[in-house]
């Protein structure tokens, strides 16, 4: 297969950990007879620098030439702490979303069991869980209608989603929760909000039309404490686009690091791939940002396309790297002799030769394998 990749590698860490998702998706090209081709343009902080636009024209119309996108992270201190900022990075992102009809941000949360210990959660309350997020992501509170008065001092943020909004990732979850536990769990606030309560209505409809399917309601706020009491009662949460913005990045801490999850943002013609971290910008350039988020966003790219055995061998190289420690410090704080690039050199060595990796991790030097 030969895949055109449009990569936007954005700000802070964004560039990094993208970089070792290239060396990986490189490494299944060769041993899986694939040609993947790489174009890269400007997106977030960069951007603006450079030309005064989040989204520059140039790298959208990449987007729309290419078969998916890459995507690092966006964001710099300079404009999250000036207020008065008219442009900012994030609304690049949210251009992108809805400028590609990227209705749907998927979200995997997984408890691994060789890092049960580091998440802040006790193990028996976190150990087999297994989540899978579907966040509507182009529509809600993000996109609506948004309004200062004159004197500064009142603002308003429309909330909207219209019955076509909600149906078409409904029925993503449901299909979802078809190939795993059948369960959909809706997490909305519809003893309040009016939104919610269109929500409860329509996706009440469209689970008669998954009968195997159990359907659940959460409001966010139970969610949210669920979420950290028994996690492993979830398996495909289904919910709008605030609160899976919220709800995805408390889930991180079950892992022990959002430096592990991935994500996809799907709509009818086009697809992103991205961790879900911020830019951190404190680490920028220290080699210490955790890349298997952004690796693992590479292999649902693989997935996507219909590559379940290359995104599969992604996938166990990320968990192998798990099980040796070759981890970066976020995850492992005793040795931090191991950067962001050993972990990608070691994955990408592991795709490349798995069972010479496996037998001879005893000769893994900082986060390298020496075949012998």
């Amino acid at each position: 297969m030969k895949l055109n990749i449009a990569v936007l590698p954005g700000d802070g860490i964004g560039p990094e950990v993208t970089q070792q998702s290239i060396k990986v998706l490189k490494a299944i090209a060769v041993e899986f007879d694939h040609t993947i081709v790489f174009k890269q343009a400007d997106v977030g902080a960069i951007a603006i620098d450079k030309s005064g636009n989040p989204l520059p024209k140039d790298t959208l119309n990449l987007c729309k030439e290419s078969d998916a996108i890459l995507f690092g992270a966006i964001g710099d201190p300079k404009y999250d702490n000036d207020p008065s900022a008219k442009v900012r990075p994030e609304q690049g992102l949210l251009e992108l979303r809805k400028s590609l009809g990227l209705f749907a941000n998927i979200r995997p949360v997984k408890a691994y069991q060789n890092l049960l210990e580091e998440s802040p959660l006790k193990t028996n309350i976190i150990e087999g869980t297994d989540i899978c997020i579907y966040r509507e992501l182009t529509g809600g509170i993000y996109f609506g209608e948004k309004k200062l008065s004159e004197d500064g001092d009142t603002a308003s943020d429309l909330c909207t989603y219209t019955r076509n909004e909600i149906e078409r990732v409904t029925h993503l979850a449901f299909k979802a929760a078809q190939s795993r536990k059948n369960k959909v769990t809706l997490v909305d606030k519809a003893n309040v909000l009016e939104s919610s309560r269109l929500w409860r209505k329509v996706v009440t409809e469209i689970a008669k039309q998954y009968p195997e399917v159990e359907l659940d309601f959460l409001f966010v706020d139970n969610a949210a404490m669920q979420l950290i009491l028994n996690p492993k009662q979830f398996d495909v949460i289904l919910t709008e686009n605030m609160f899976g913005d919220i709800i995805s990045d408390e889930a991180s801490v079950i892992g022990g690091s959002i430096g592990l999850l991935a994500s996809a943002s799907i709509g009818e013609n086009y697809a992103l791939f991205e961790p879900i971290h911020g830019s951190y910008p404190q680490a920028k350039g220290k080699g210490i940002a955790n890349p298997i988020a952004s690796i693992l966003s590479a292999g649902m790219l693989l997935e996507h396309f219909g590559l379940q055995e290359e995104a599969n061998r992604i996938t166990e190289a990320a968990e192998k790297s798990l099980e040796l420690d070759i981890t970066t410090p976020d995850l492992n704080s005793d040795n931090t002799r191991i950067s962001t690039d050993n972990v990608g050199d070691f994955i990408e060595d592991f795709i490349l030769n798995p069972i010479d990796t496996n037998f001879n991790y005893t000769n893994i030097h900082l986060g390298q394998s020496t075949i012998i």
